[in-house]
């Protein structure tokens, strides 16, 4: 018996994502009215967050970042604020830590500030669920292999968040992102849906213990000297290299 030679062209092959019939025909369309109807029955509580929002934190009301989607592709994700515009003498912001106060902690302990998502969805730049979207400076610092989690729509919930969000490591994190995309399905997204509800009610797994909010992964590696302050300096510039395009190719 003849075997194929692993030649490049049959391992990159490999690599690439199949998807399925659910993924294919139904998830899109389930995605588009799930948010949909969210965006209709959560317009009061979001009407409420956006006038406490203007009132705690001031204009804009909306955070808007730009982050990796499918296949890689930039998109702006909406967020409702949850930090203020503190500066020191010297103009600079604040850190993180010093602008985000008891509503921006509040906002995010209930995951409210994640509701505009659902626009993102409705656009279809977004999924229900899938892996969340992270930042470009995250992205660049990835393997071949962790990347592959941008094959899919990134998610307004996923697996690893259900499993421990920020309570759990980078390479978990992206393990189980992973894991989700092997293996997608209508029941397994209704359970990551409820398994998320569970979670947001409980108010668990919120932030990694002794930080704010969750530490970039060039950050984390560059701390746990798994990369130099050279590549770490090299990867940055790569990510905002992306940035730059991205605006030059949108926004003309």
């Amino acid at each position: 018996m003849n075997r194929k030679p692993k030649t490049k062209a049959n391992q990159n092959r490999k690599k690439q994502h199949s998807y399925n019939i659910y993924e294919k025909y139904i998830k899109r369309s389930l995605d588009f009215i799930c948010a949909l109807i969210a965006i209709l029955f959560l317009s009061p509580v979001m009407l409420i967050v956006a006038i406490l929002v203007r009132i705690k934190l001031g204009s804009p009301i909306i955070f808007t970042q730009e982050r990796p989607g499918r296949n890689e592709k930039i998109f702006k994700m909406y967020k409702f604020r949850s930090m203020s515009d503190a500066r020191d003498k010297n103009g600079n912001l604040l850190p993180d830590e010093k602008r985000l106060g008891n509503f921006g902690k509040s906002l995010r302990a209930t995951s409210l500030d994640e509701l505009p998502e659902l626009f993102n969805i409705l656009k279809g730049e977004m999924s229900i669920v899938g892996p969340r979207p992270l930042l470009v400076e995250d992205m660049v610092f990835m393997t071949a292999k962790q990347r592959r989690r941008y094959k899919v729509r990134q998610g307004l919930t996923g697996l690893a968040q259900v499993m421990g969000r920020n309570n759990i490591t980078w390479e978990q994190k992206i393990l189980y992102d992973l894991a989700y995309i092997d293996k997608i399905s209508l029941m397994g997204d209704i359970k990551i849906i409820l398994k998320t509800v569970k979670k947001v009610v409980g108010r668990s797994d919120i932030v990694r213990e002794g930080t704010i909010s969750d530490v970039d992964f060039g950050d984390y590696l560059l701390q746990k000297n798994i990369i130099s302050k050279e590549i770490y300096l090299k990867k940055q510039k790569i990510a905002k290299k992306l940035i730059k395009t991205y605006y030059a190719n949108n926004y003309k």
